[in-house]
C-alpha cells in the first residue's frame, strides 16, 4: 500500500529534521521541503487520475471546463499555499507565513469571482 511509503518518507524526513532542527536550521527546512516534494511524486499519479475523472464527469454533465479548470487551479493554490506557510513556520518565518496564507486566500477569491457572479446569474433568472 502506497501510504506504507508515504508514511515511511514522512517520518523519515521527520526524524532528519529533529536531527538538524536545533545545529543548522537552513539544512532541517531543505529536509522538510524535499520530504514534501517527494511525498507529493508519490501521489502524483493518484490526482492525475482524479483531474481525468472529474473532467469526464464535467463532460457528461455539460459542465463548462472553464469552471472546471478554476476549481483545480483554487485547489493547486490552496495547496502550494498551505504547503509554502507551512515551511515559513518550519523556518519560523511566521509574517512569511501568514502572508503567503493570505496571498493564497486573495487568489482564490480573484479566481472564484467568475463562479459566484454565474451562481449569481443562475439564481437570479430563476426568481
Amino acid at each position: 500500500m502506497e501510504i506504507f511509503k508515504i508514511v515511511s518518507v514522512g517520518l523519515i524526513g521527520l526524524f532528519i529534521f529533529l536531527i538538524f532542527k536545533d545545529r543548522r536550521d537552513i539544512i532541517a527546512v531543505l529536509v522538510g521541503m524535499v520530504t514534501g516534494i517527494l511525498i507529493f511524486l508519490f501521489i502524483i499519479d493518484k490526482l492525475s487520475a482524479i483531474l481525468h475523472f472529474m473532467q469526464e464527469i464535467a463532460l457528461k454533465a455539460n459542465i463548462d471546463t472553464v469552471y472546471l479548470n478554476m476549481v483545480f487551479k483554487i485547489v493547486a493554490i490552496a495547496f502550494l499555499a498551505s504547503f509554502g506557510s507551512e515551511l515559513c513556520r518550519d523556518a519560523e518565518a511566521k509574517a512569511i507565513a501568514n502572508t503567503i496564507e493570505l496571498s493564497g486566500k486573495i487568489l482564490i477569491l480573484v479566481l472564484a469571482l467568475p463562479i459566484l457572479m454565474s451562481l449569481l446569474e443562475s439564481i437570479l433568472k430563476i426568481m
